[in-house]
């Protein structure tokens, strides 16, 4: 079975499509989009948006604040 479906991949063209005419735009701050990653990740979260089949996002990792070090 796809990964993605079909629904996805439209998306994320129309995504790379105004990337190249300059149209997209990323979130609040409305900055000009010029990432080719930054532009399928935004096409992935708006087909997510629309209820197509994408597979969900990764856990980022976090790091812990405080750094261990090897006791001698």
């Amino acid at each position: 079975m796809a990964r993605y479906s079909r629904g996805a991949g439209k998306t994320v063209k129309s995504a790379m499509r105004r990337r190249k005419r300059g149209t997209l735009k990323s979130g609040p701050s409305g900055k000009k989009v010029t990432s080719r990653k930054q532009a399928i990740a935004i096409g992935l979260s708006e087909a997510r948006k629309k209820g197509v089949r994408v597979p969900r996002k990764r856990a980022s990792r976090r790091r812990s604040k405080t750094s261990y070090r090897k006791a001698a």
